[in-house]
């Protein structure tokens, strides 16, 4: 860890809100200053007030380089991931994943075995009565260390070792964390699990051996069906959205679940939001291939958009029958009706108009708007593409739908948002 001297320190807190770049060019003037260091934790309270703002609230706490900073969860889906482990354990609902207060019990051990930061690790700990971080890189095990002893979480023993070591050594816990890292050598992002370090399917029968559960954190680029097939021993799904961003894939492995049973299983769809309810939408494929789903050619009064977690997990026909919505084709995952819905799990708009691509339909439709919010769902051309066709700038008030009909007419829908109380 670097020396902090008190001049560093001074330096930190005089500058936490400046630009590091800036400061870079500064450094000469402040010889006494352990400037890569200094502006190592300037960098790291400014990320850490978004990403993570308890412990940005926190003075004394230690932040790493940018890459380990960049790729730790946020304080929305570390708090997520503790209210997952209490529901299953039957002492809560991921839903009040913020509340991690836990009755204890002989059994209660986590052993963290990518612990990076320690973000996860952190919020996780106070369900548990020793927690295990394992980390192969010892200035992130110095740094875990400092923060730990900081934030008063003196049960967590920290660990300097290869993962895979450690868990073949280890004694069996209750439950275990990874996430492996999702870079290759050369520093590329990679997404399958085989491609990630360590390989969770190679390990699957190893994890499940020396825990009765492990919480797997996935890339939420990977295609949910090949993460079922990769990792048979999935008991439960969960798919994290921050601000209708896909963030995490969670899949819950324990040890006992038939490696058949992937159609029944729950998948969980979040999107949490700072300072909002998490109201999780929860489906099995099985469901989702029995519903039975409307199509339509004709816009009704509303116009409804699934979040992106659930759109990511494939509820695509489930959502029409869940709230009673027709869709507007089998692949452009917008759905319309008559009435305006509460408790919807994502968008909602007032249809205020539509056209098809002729010059004088959209001459009509889009009037003088010269800006829009524009999404395209089952259309040719991308956003982009489409932009430079309508010549409209990104942003202002106007939202447009480019998509197509169930009678694979291609249309373009004027929209506003739509709150509970308004558009009535």
């Amino acid at each position: 860890m670097p020396c902090f001297n008190e001049e560093t320190l001074q330096f930190v807190r005089a500058h936490s809100r400046d630009d590091v770049a800036l400061l870079a060019l500064q450094a000469a003037r402040f010889p006494g200053v352990d400037m890569p260091a200094a502006l190592t934790q300037i960098a790291g309270r400014q990320a850490a007030a978004e990403k993570l703002p308890s412990w940005a609230a926190v003075e004394g706490i230690r932040y790493p380089a940018h890459l380990a900073m960049e790729q730790c969860s946020s304080e929305l889906t570390a708090r997520y991931k503790a209210g997952v482990v209490r529901a299953w354990r039957g002492k809560g609902t991921a839903s009040k994943a913020g509340d991690n207060t836990l009755t204890l019990t002989d059994d209660n051990t986590l052993t963290d075995l990518t612990g990076g930061f320690g973000v996860d690790c952190a919020f996780l700990s106070p369900a548990f009565k020793h927690v295990t971080y394992v980390e192969r890189q010892a200035a992130l095990c110095r740094t875990a260390a400092h923060n730990f002893a900081l934030l008063g979480l003196k049960h967590i023993t920290v660990c300097n070792e290869e993962a895979t070591a450690h868990l073949q050594a280890m004694a069996p816990a209750e439950w275990l964390y990874i996430d492996p890292a999702r870079r290759d050598e050369a520093g590329g992002k990679v997404v399958a699990i085989a491609a990630c370090e360590p390989d969770v399917a190679a390990l699957q029968t190893l994890l499940l051996q020396k825990g009765k559960h492990a919480l797997v954190k996935l890339s939420p680029m990977l295609d949910l069906s090949l993460a079922l097939h990769d990792l048979p021993c999935t008991a439960a799904v969960h798919v994290v959205a921050v601000e209708n961003e896909c963030k995490e894939l969670l899949l819950v492995l324990q040890k006992g679940q038939a490696p058949e049973g992937s159609d029944t299983l729950p998948i969980h769809c979040v999107n949490l939001r700072a300072g909002g309810p998490c109201r999780p939408f929860t489906f099995t494929r099985k469901e989702e291939r029995a519903c039975a789903c409307r199509y339509t050619a004709t816009l009704r009064r509303y116009l409804y958009e699934p979040d992106a977690s659930l759109l990511k997990a494939g509820a695509f026909r489930t959502t029409a029958a869940r709230f009673g919505l027709e869709k507007l084709h089998p692949n452009s995952h917008l759905y319309t009706g008559d009435n305006l819905l509460t408790g919807f799990p994502g968008r909602r708009f007032l249809v205020e108009a539509r056209c098809g691509f002729g010059k004088k339909e959209l001459k009509t439709l889009l009037g003088n708007v010269r800006q829009a919010n524009l999404t395209a769902r089952n259309f040719p051309l991308s956003v982009a593409a489409l932009r430079r066709r309508l010549n409209l700038a990104e942003g202002g008030d106007t939202y447009l739908f480019a998509t197509t009909m169930a009678d694979n007419k291609r249309c373009l829908i004027k929209a506003k948002p739509c709150l509970q109380a308004a558009c009535k």
